[in-house]
């Protein structure tokens, strides 16, 4: 009996050997996944892993910008609306006045691309930069306190030594605009205080330390129940340029070649513009 086992257990191993040979010849014995797992490839798909790219063509990045301190508020809606237009893509500013963020690229401080207030700035770092591009323009207004309490009326007002008047800095690109527009009136005004820059000069007239100062247009738009903005007449007043440029020492250059490109195109220059800057 036990021989007769034996023989019938041979014959049903013998017999399964044979019905298994066709099928291991149709079907994957797993040596073409070990190759492609080897080299990486994924032979199942057919199309390629998600890219890093976004939709609109700009490559994700983190990108630090330094923009000057009049585009504070507009910057940080337009770098949202950046964001969500190119996602993977991540844009911090840095805020300051031009010099500042002048000497900041002279330092080698980490950074992609650069919007200054002025051209004179941006054409001193020249060795720096590419080549810069004029995304806006701005004018001057005189800022006062909400109501106007003083009855400032034109730019001759500010020569009232009984007015406390606080401009920025000469070495700021507002300031040089300031001592433009009143040296070219004859104008003499003794500041009680030079800031570093444009949204300090609105702070001390926010929080009433001075009566009067000469600021960017947006930036007084930006505290309508604070301030009041007396126009300056075009004859008198002075044009403040815009330029972006990329910094030569970024480490994500074509992505930061792809944001600075972007300011100019419709939808940038609407949200610059409903911010009331004007037209490059």
């Amino acid at each position: 009996m036990s021989l007769l086992l034996t023989r019938r257990r041979t014959a049903a191993a013998v017999l399964t050997a044979a019905l298994l040979v066709p099928l291991a010849a149709c079907g994957n014995d797993g040596s073409d996944t070990e190759k492609d797992s080897a080299s990486g490839a994924k032979p199942s798909d057919s199309a390629p892993a998600s890219d890093s790219a976004p939709a609109s063509g700009a490559p994700a990045a983190e990108l630090t910008v330094l923009a000057a301190a009049s585009l504070t508020d507009v910057f940080k809606e337009a770098g949202a609306a950046y964001e969500k237009e190119n996602p993977g893509t991540k844009v911090t500013f840095s805020f300051a006045g031009s010099q500042e963020l002048a000497a900041q690229v002279k330092q080698g401080a980490p950074a992609d691309a650069l919007v200054t207030a002025d051209t004179k700035t941006m054409d001193g770092l020249s060795a720096e930069t590419g080549t810069p591009t004029v995304i806006a323009k701005n004018r001057l207004v005189i800022a006062v306190g909400e109501g106007n309490p003083e009855k400032v009326g034109s730019l001759k007002d500010l020569a009232d030594t009984k007015l406390k008047v606080v401009l920025a800095a000469p070495e700021v690109p507002v300031g040089r605009y300031s001592k433009q527009i009143l040296d070219a009136q004859k104008i003499g005004v003794k500041p009680v205080s030079q800031e570093p820059n444009v949204r300090a000069v609105l702070s001390k007239v926010e929080l009433g330390e001075a009566d009067a100062g000469l600021v960017y247009k947006t930036d007084a738009e930006t505290a309508p129940d604070k301030v009041d903005a007396i126009d300056i007449p075009d004859a008198e007043n002075a044009v403040a340029s815009y330029p972006a440029a990329t910094l030569k020492a970024s480490k994500h250059s074509e992505a930061a070649a792809a944001f600075v490109a972007w300011l100019s195109t419709p939808a940038a220059q609407k949200i610059l513009q409903g911010a009331g800057f004007q037209q490059p």
